[in-house]
C-alpha cells in the first residue's frame, strides 16, 4: 500500500467524500477484506494476556479465525485456527494448553505449530508428520499491544506506523508495563467505515459529546493530523474546576494514536490509557470495543470512575448517530457530500475523514 496524507485540488472546487456504495455494496466489503484486512497490520489482544507459555486467544479478521499462543520458549506465536488435517477449528476463546489437539480426530500439535501425533499415521504409506505445521502469521508487539498482518510480504509495523511508538512511550513512559483492567463492547450496524471515520472526527463533538468536551477535553484544543498511516488526536484537559476527575498539569495532554485499520490508543488527562478497537463482521455489522489499561493491570479508582462516565456518554452515544448515517446512506435522497477541510486544523473539521478515505482509495484503486 501506498499513503497519501496530503489535500490535493488543483481548483477551487470542494473536496467529496466517498460515495454512498462504498458503505453498502457487499462487492465493496469484499474488496476491502482481501485488500485492506488481510494486508494490514490487525490488533489482536494485550501481551498480558498470553502471558504464560499455553496460554491462547482466538480472533476473527473478517471471516479468517486464527488464534494467538505463548510457547515453550515465550515467543508468541500466531496460527490459523484450523486444522491441517480436514479442516475442523483447533481452539474456541481463550485459555491455556500444553499442546493443541483437534477436537475430531485428536491430531495433537505442539505450541509452535508442528504436528507431533495423529493417530494410526505409522501404517499410512507417505505420510511425514515432520512436514506438516499449522500455517503460521506474522506477529509484532507495540507498547504491550500484539498486532498480526496476514501477508508475509507487508512491511513491519515501524515502517507503517512511523514513530509513534516514541509519541507513545513519551505521552506515558511507563507504557510497556500497563495491563487492562476493564473492557465493554457494543454491536453497530454499520460499516466499519461509517465507524472509524466517527470516531477520528471531532466536527461533532462539541454537539453530540458534551461530557467529552466540557469535562475531559478542552474543545479549543483538539487537533487531529495524519502521520504515516497513523491519526495523532492533541489536545489538553479542560480547566481543573470543569474537569469530571482530577489530574495534575503536568499530565493534562491528551495524545490519541490511532493505527489503520483498527485500533487507538488513547491517552486522557493524567495518563490514563484507554483503546478502542473495531472488528469488521461484514458490509454493515461491526463491533467496537472500549479498554481501560492501568500500571500492573492494578484496579485505579479514578480509571473506573471516567470509564463509567465514558460508558455512559461518550461510548453509547456514538451508537445511534454511526447507524443513523448507515441507514442514510441507503437513502436515495443521498449523494456524497462536501467535506470541512480547514488547513488551520483545529475540532471543526474533517482532514481526518480525509485520510481515512484516501487510504481506502488507495487499497482499492492502486496495484
Amino acid at each position: 500500500m501506498t499513503k497519501s496524507n496530503s489535500i490535493a485540488s488543483d481548483s477551487d472546487e470542494p473536496v467529496i467524500g466517498l460515495a454512498p456504495h462504498y458503505y453498502t455494496d457487499p462487492g465493496i466489503y469484499e474488496q476491502e477484506k482481501q485488500r485492506i484486512f488481510f494486508r494490514t497490520w490487525q490488533y489482536v489482544c494485550h501481551r498480558s494476556q498470553v502471558a504464560n507459555a499455553g496460554d491462547y486467544f482466538v480472533f476473527d479478521i473478517a471471516d479468517q479465525s486464527l488464534f494467538i499462543v505463548r510457547d515453550r520458549e515465550q515467543r508468541l506465536q500466531c496460527f490459523y485456527n484450523v486444522c491441517r488435517h480436514r479442516g475442523h477449528a483447533l481452539l474456541e476463546g481463550t485459555g491455556n494448553r500444553n499442546n493443541i489437539v483437534c477436537p475430531y480426530h485428536a491430531w495433537r500439535y505442539g505450541l509452535n505449530g508442528q504436528l507431533e501425533y495423529a493417530r494410526n499415521s505409522d501404517n499410512s504409506p507417505g505420510f511425514d508428520a515432520g512436514k506438516i505445521c499449522l500455517s503460521g502469521v506474522r506477529v509484532e508487539v507495540f507498547c504491550g499491544f500484539v498486532f498480526v498482518n496476514l501477508d508475509a510480504e507487508a512491511e513491519p509495523m515501524e515502517h507503517w506506523f512511523g514513530d509513534a511508538a516514541d509519541g507513545l512511550h513519551k505521552a506515558v513512559p511507563d507504557i510497556d508495563n500497563y495491563a487492562p483492567v476493564w473492557e465493554h463492547s457494543l454491536d453497530e450496524r454499520c460499516n466499519w467505515k461509517v465507524a472509524l471515520e466517527n470516531y477520528n472526527e471531532c466536527y461533532h463533538c462539541r454537539h453530540v459529546h458534551r461530557a467529552l468536551t466540557h469535562g475531559v477535553i478542552a474543545p479549543e484544543s483538539i487537533d487531529i493530523q495524519p502521520q504515516a498511516y497513523t491519526l495523532r488526536h492533541t489536545g489538553h484537559g479542560v480547566a481543573a474546576d470543569n474537569a469530571c476527575y482530577g489530574f495534575d498539569e503536568s499530565t493534562d495532554q491528551y495524545r490519541v494514536f490511532f493505527l489503520w485499520p483498527n485500533i487507538s490508543i488513547q491517552v486522557y488527562p493524567g495518563r490514563i490509557v484507554n483503546t478502542y478497537w473495531w472488528r469488521y463482521h461484514g458490509v454493515d455489522r461491526t463491533t467496537v470495543y472500549r479498554g481501560w489499561l492501568t500500571p500492573g493491570g492494578r484496579e485505579d479508582a479514578t480509571t473506573m470512575q471516567i470509564a463509567e462516565i465514558d460508558r455512559d456518554t461518550t461510548f453509547t452515544e456514538d451508537l445511534s448517530v454511526v447507524e443513523s448515517v448507515q441507514r442514510g446512506l441507503g437513502n436515495r435522497g443521498y449523494t456524497a457530500g462536501p467535506l470541512i477541510l480547514d488547513p488551520r486544523g483545529g475540532i471543526d473539521n474533517e482532514i481526518s475523514t480525509y485520510s481515512l478515505q484516501q487510504w481506502v482509495r488507495e487499497a482499492l484503486h492502486n496495484d
